[in-house]
């Protein structure tokens, strides 16, 4: 699947930042604004190539990125986009390789993103001009909950690697900027000033907007080799109060959680497919104490509740979002929902961190049936893409192969049917983009 969609990616869309199949094209990729391509699919796959052992495939994109990458421009980037996808990528292959040009071009692209953090509070402003010096001026009025917090685990290896404790500070001055922002609820906002210490609504959820920000708490404990504690109680007070203000129970018995839009407003009973990667974040988190907060078995039931949203669709694959309406309408989708299927990573992420933590076969049975019905339902002539409706036994394709299908979603599937060895849980965290990182003193 991955030599698939990589080969039709190199046929039709060489140096483009995704590949649409259907048109048998290349794509600027939007963090971009459509303005420039920077190859982001060659970038986030070149781990993933690597631990394959698709070695002609990794080499041929190990030489685009010393000939051809280029990371200047005067245009836009999304910080978040950037980081996750070109830096974890250029991190990644590093760590995995040592090849040097890697490390090099990951601090280039940090370089032109560090202007974003020169607000008042430090919270990076969301996009940054990399090609004027100041960054050029920030329009945004707000940012986004797991933008701004999904940037330690990058910046602290780059750090680790530079011996440059500049990108370390940066993140650093984030995470306590965001701590003040807690509600007396406990709960973060998924909408905060960057200019100024405020939240812009009160609108929780642990899916979009939310989402990375607590699995980069307790990833960011697990990256410094336990010893970044500040970052692990604020992951543990952080899902104390999701647990206990959206964590829900279906009528049928689902667990999920839900969402809140405004502060008198009640729970929504709806969940997103990106909230379905708090199943594996909380299995993992399990892993190192008595997990005396039942965490283990919550991960579970989010994992099983995750796959119904795939089960009660006819092309067995999940829409992006779906609501608990009690008996038959219980992860499905509802009239204002989303019902696409984009080729997203966080279920088969669940089932790959409970496949490694409880060795229960159901979870490669999982995944091995997303395996399927992605070859059935997006598997085209040139490459593979997302459809429109997965309550549509035909679905209609939607002509794109976003780059975290090679980065993320093959990546997981191809780890959960290999040995524990391949890139161990102790000695390996992989970014929100899954892309993997050393556990500081593990080599």
């Amino acid at each position: 699947m991955m030599k698939h969609a990589w080969d039709s990616y190199a046929e039709y869309a060489w140096g483009a930042d995704e590949l649409r199949p259907i048109t048998k094209a290349g794509t600027h990729f939007s963090a971009t604004g459509g303005l420039s391509s920077t190859g982001v699919t060659i970038v986030d796959s070149l781990d993933t190539l690597f631990i394959m052992g698709l070695m002609d495939e990794f080499h041929k994109a190990r030489q685009w990125v010393a000939t051809s990458f280029k990371f200047e421009g005067d245009f836009s980037v999304s910080v978040f986009e950037t980081n996750i996808r070109i830096v974890g990528g250029f991190l990644a292959a590093f760590a995995l390789t040592g090849d040097e040009l890697f490390k090099v071009k990951a601090k280039t692209v940090v370089d032109k993103l560090m202007p974003a953090f020169n607000t008042s509070t430090g919270i990076p402003c969301p996009t940054v001009n990399i090609g004027r010096k100041n960054g050029g001026q920030c329009e945004e009025h707000k940012a986004v909950l797991a933008e701004a917090g999904s940037l330690h685990l990058e910046f602290a290896y780059l750090s680790e690697i530079t011996g440059d404790n500049a990108y370390l500070d940066k993140v650093q001055i984030v995470r306590q900027a965001l701590r003040k922002l807690v509600n007396s609820k406990g709960l973060y906002s998924n909408d905060i000033g960057f200019k100024s210490l405020e939240t812009y609504r009160d609108e929780f959820s642990m899916g979009g907007r939310g989402d990375s920000f607590y699995e980069y708490l307790y990833k960011s404990y697990l990256l410094s080799g336990k010893q970044d504690t500040d970052a692990l109680d604020m992951y543990e007070h952080a899902i104390e109060a999701q647990t206990k203000h959206l964590l829900r129970t279906s009528k049928t018995g689902l667990k999920y959680f839900g969402q809140i839009h405004c502060g008198s407003c009640d729970v929504q009973m709806r969940m997103e497919h990106l909230g379905c990667f708090v199943g594996g974040t909380l299995a993992l988190s399990a892993r190192d104490t008595k997990d005396e907060r039942g965490y283990l078995q919550l991960g579970a039931d989010i994992a099983h509740t995750c796959r119904q949203s795939y089960q009660r669709t006819p092309v067995k694959l999940g829409p992006d979002d779906f609501e608990f309406n009690g008996g038959d309408l219980d992860a499905v989708s509802g009239i204002f929902s989303v019902k696409a299927h984009f080729l997203r990573p966080e279920v088969v992420e669940t089932y790959f961190y409970l496949w490694r933590i409880t060795k229960q076969q159901k979870y490669r049975d999982w995944a091995w049936e997303v395996v399927q019905a992605l070859e059935k339902h997006c598997h085209t002539a040139t490459g593979y893409s997302t459809i429109h409706d997965v309550y549509d036994s035909n679905p209609r394709l939607a002509d794109n192969q976003p780059s975290y299908f090679l980065a993320e979603t093959l990546k997981y599937l191809f780890l959960i049917f290999s040995d524990d060895s391949l890139l161990p849980l102790d000695a390996w965290v992989f970014n929100t983009e899954a892309h993997p990182l050393p556990v500081h003193g593990k080599k």
